[in-house]
């Protein structure tokens, strides 16, 4: 049996998982800003990711699975967050500040489910290679 294709599941979903995590670092600690240095307001980002097959099990109909693979960053389309802040410059003539529409509680729950899919790849990978050390020692000792 050929153990590759497990170690390269788990290590693709290890790989999306990083960058669930990376987005979400970068939306929180841009939550707080008002423009960028282009004068744009900062939009939420998130990724996404597809179920990968391979290019043979495509022409014949079959899933044969190689995990998931990230096809793109793609910003939120959320409104912004209006707060009452009249002393500050960025406000507009009612008092107003636009921050990012970035929910913390949201991204928090995205960090603890990353971290959790994350800790289950690597739960996988090593159940694969503890399978192929076992193989190996049953497949030695004949």
């Amino acid at each position: 049996m050929d153990y590759r294709a497990a170690f390269q599941i788990s290590a693709a979903g290890m790989t999306v998982e990083k960058a669930r995590l990376d987005v979400t670092s970068v939306n929180l600690a841009n939550m707080h800003t008002t423009r960028s240095a282009d004068g744009s307001l900062f939009r939420p980002l998130r990724v996404v990711a597809q179920q990968g097959t391979t290019a043979f099990a495509q022409a014949f109909g079959a899933m044969a699975l190689t995990g998931p693979r990230i096809t793109g960053v793609e910003e939120s389309a959320v409104d912004p967050r209006m707060v009452y802040e009249p002393g500050n410059p960025q406000a507009d003539e009612k008092g107003f500040v636009a921050y990012p529409g970035v929910d913390q509680v949201s991204e928090m729950v995205n960090v603890v489910t990353a971290v959790r899919a994350y800790e289950a790849n690597v739960v996988a990978m090593n159940a694969t290679r503890t399978m192929a050390m076992k193989a190996l020692d049953i497949g030695g000792n004949t």
